[in-house]
């Protein structure tokens, strides 16, 4: 049986917010001369991290190579990829989402969701308006466009936004959710992935109105949760609250880093590892977790990864008690005349440092040692910089680029410091920029 669609037009109002070519387009904001030119970022990585618009529209498409990208378009301007300038970027998008609501859930760097439910009279105007003021007014204080969808749930606003890109602006009412789903493939809904997709297929279900129509008996017999929540979001019943809140939990915690060229070098990968290892125990001490468990992976040359597991005998977010443990699972791992472009490190089974119970046979006064020193390394990094003082087997790093040669440019914001910086610690300066 058939289900029907919600009949109201605005039981919530949920704007999804896409900046588009992200990375790209804050090279020309903050680079005039380049607007209009297709731009690339990731020199430093030799992939493609982000394309303008003007290189998609010549064939270039995220994480090609680099010698590809110049077969395909010879005229691209590549450039290293400038992830602190970035960040900086979406930092003044967020503000300005929160002066229109303070509801904003940041998604991810260039993604947010914004509730706008019940502030048609405060802006005397459509959702639809408000979320073009929302639009308007990035592009005039940042430079960067953005592709907006606006509907009654987290799942309609995000596909909305992919609609028209660049630069789109979609708005899904209840009244009209069938008009837009009956032209929607069934992959192309948020969080619908390949596999689901293939099964719905299956049973003749090719549009997303044809998954919102099926009934809720078939649809919890054959799919979990997530589907359901899925389903019920595409009826336009919202069951995605927008989370406001900045993210304090996590199941586990990841840090990779890539550099060139590629080497073999045992002493110099041990040293990147134990910075990765020394990265995320940094981030988990800031949220208060410790994990269970290390895994750490190498990434070679023709891009397989190979890595182990370990199960610690204590759970901690400490380098000093784990650096044994590190060494062990590379020396797994290394293998001599092996070009690696990347290592990483993932803490897992994170569980809150509150409730780490000591074992019998723990040194109980050691622990509170280690505790105390990293207690000052905190300190003097968040004074000082990050990695003012670190284990002396990541020292290496300090010594050498992480990216050397034509690959290993600079980007601008790290090359032209402000007053009071250095090469570890900047201000958080927000970044202007006046369109031309």
């Amino acid at each position: 049986m058939e289900q029907p669609l919600t009949l109201h037009s605005w039981p919530k109002a949920i704007v999804h917010i896409d900046a588009d070519a992200f990375f790209a387009a804050c090279e020309q904001a903050i680079h005039p001369e380049l607007r209009g030119k297709p731009v690339v970022t990731g020199k430093e990585r030799g992939i493609v991290a982000a394309a303008s618009y003007e290189a998609k529209a010549k064939g270039i498409t995220r994480g090609i190579r680099l010698f590809e990208v110049k077969k395909i378009c010879p005229e691209a301007i590549i450039l290293p990829s400038d992830y602190e300038t970035y960040s900086l970027f979406s930092i003044r998008m967020f503000a300005i989402l929160r002066r229109f609501s303070p509801d904003v859930e940041e998604y991810s760097i260039d993604e947010a969701f914004v509730d706008l439910t019940g502030l048609r009279r405060l802006y005397q105007g459509s959702y639809g308006k408000i979320a073009q003021q929302i639009q308007e007014t990035i592009e005039k204080e940042l430079g960067i466009t953005v592709s907006i969808g606006v509907s009654v749930t987290k799942v309609l606003a995000k596909v909305a936004s992919q609609t028209r890109k660049p630069r789109g602006l979609t708005v899904i009412p209840g009244t009209d959710i069938h008009l837009f789903l009956k032209d929607l493939p069934i992959e192309e809904v948020w969080g619908i992935g390949p596999n689901t997709a293939a099964l719905l297929q299956k049973f003749g279900i090719r549009t997303a109105l044809d998954f919102a129509r099926s009934s809720e008996a078939f649809v919890k017999k054959y799919f979990s949760k997530p589907y359901q929540e899925v389903w019920h979001e595409l009826n336009g019943r919202s069951v995605y609250p927008v989370v406001p809140e900045t993210k304090n939990d996590y199941q586990s915690i990841s840090k990779t880093k890539t550099f060139t060229p590629p080497t073999d070098q045992k002493d110099f990968l041990f040293a990147q590892m134990a910075r990765n290892l020394e990265n995320a125990c940094t981030k988990a001490r800031r949220y208060e977790l410790v994990a269970r468990r290390l895994f750490l992976y190498m990434r070679r040359q023709d891009f397989n990864d190979f890595g182990v597991e370990i199960r610690l005998t204590r759970p901690t977010a400490y380098p000093m008690e784990l650096l044994e443990a590190l060494r062990e699972g590379f020396q797994q791992i290394y293998r001599p005349g092996t070009l690696y472009r990347a290592t990483g490190v993932v803490l897992s089974g994170l569980i809150p440092v509150s409730s780490l119970q000591f074992g019998l046979f723990d040194d109980r006064v050691q622990i509170e040692r280690i505790v105390q020193v990293y207690r000052v390394i905190d300190g003097l990094a968040e004074k000082f910089g990050k990695h003012t003082v670190h284990h002396g087997a990541s020292h290496s790093v300090e010594l050498h680029a992480q990216h050397e040669g034509e690959r290993g440019d600079i980007p601008t914001r790290k090359r032209e410091l402000f007053k009071g910086e250095n090469k570890r610690q900047r201000l958080g300066l927000p970044v202007l920029s006046v369109p031309v």
